[in-house]
């Protein structure tokens, strides 16, 4: 039992929560289990249930992450909020940035876009870094576009790649496996994560900005372009955050979580989703949302390679 790494998490988060408290953010603490939630078909989840004893039994999930009761709080106050909380990822293998329990920092500022929020994040990691935090992980981020990193990363115009073909062929051409039969998202990930994502700068920390609209997402669509308002932030190549300008439209989120639940039918954990969660919509502010693996923050500020060497208690500590 290391008594430093848990002065450490201590500092870091009581950090954490002076900041947002100083910016007149609600601090939250909403439920672990949940009834239903946001179907994302690139995740899954740990399912349980309450065994009432005259109802019978009823299926929970652990969130994967706050968001469906943040925005419930946004829906209903106006506020800014954020949360430090444990979420839960299934059918991932451990690894020095994965494990199947980590800290989620999200925070959410109404009246903010996705440009915004850079801003809070800049000044969230200035508060956090030490004397010795090396520039190289300390602001100020540098900013491209994917579009950006895909020409000079992967000598492509994203634009170009319009169809499902397309993207499969600009695979192959690149001695990449792809299954015939890919859609366009798959082949772009296949693409994105074997010659993009390798090659970003490592020198100082990147956003990674305006992510293509045909990854579906609950980001809102920039009119007259193929983007979305979100960016992913990279320290040392490693995706600490993500962020977007939130979709506000019922019809939007309402078409987002119809296509995203006919995907999840095939995943290995199904769950149930909430209906009526557009609903919220329909008169939610303006606002960006900002979503924070706490474990890979500190991983990078302090210098160190796995998440395991700033966690209490570490998956693989489970099992000897």
């Amino acid at each position: 039992m290391n008594i430093d790494l848990i002065n450490l998490r201590s500092r870091m988060i009581s950090i954490v929560r002076e900041f947002f408290i100083s910016k007149d953010y609600l601090e939250l603490d909403t439920p672990a289990l949940a009834p239903y939630l946001i179907p994302e078909s690139c995740l899954e989840v740990f399912a349980t249930e309450y065994i009432h004893p005259i109802y019978g039994h009823r299926p929970l999930y652990l969130i994967p992450s706050p968001e469906i009761w943040m925005k419930k709080v946004i829906a209903n106050t106006n506020r800014s909020v954020f949360q430090i909380c444990k979420a839960w990822r299934n059918a991932e293998s451990v690894s020095p940035i994965h494990n199947p329990e980590f800290t989620m920092l999200e925070y959410y500022g109404v009246g903010l876009s996705s440009k915004d929020n850079i801003e809070i994040t800049e000044e969230l990691f200035e508060a956090l870094a030490g004397t010795e935090t090396p520039s190289r992980v300390r602001p100020p981020f540098r900013v491209m576009s994917m579009k950006e990193a895909w020409a000079e990363f992967a000598h492509a115009d994203l634009d170009a790649l319009g169809d499902d073909e397309a993207m499969r062929e600009a695979c192959r051409r690149r001695g990449l496996l792809v299954p015939q039969t890919a859609a366009w998202e798959d082949a772009f990930h296949i693409l994105f994560l074997s010659i993009v994502e390798p090659s970003l700068p490592k020198d100082k920390p990147l956003i990674l900005d305006l992510y293509p609209s045909r990854i579906e997402c609950l980001a809102a669509d920039i009119p007259g372009t193929r983007y979305k308002e979100r960016w992913e932030l990279y320290v040392e190549g490693i995706e600490i955050a993500n962020c977007f300008t939130e979709m506000a439209d019922p019809e939007a989120v309402d078409r987002y979580m119809q296509s995203q639940s006919k995907k999840k039918r095939e995943s290995l954990v199904p769950h149930i989703i909430d209906e009526a969660y557009s609903s919220i919509f329909k008169d939610f502010p303006p606002c960006s949302g900002v979503a924070l693996g706490f474990e890979r923050l500190m991983m990078v500020l302090c210098g160190k390679k796995s998440i395991e060497d700033v966690m209490i208690f570490p998956f693989s500590s489970f099992f000897g």
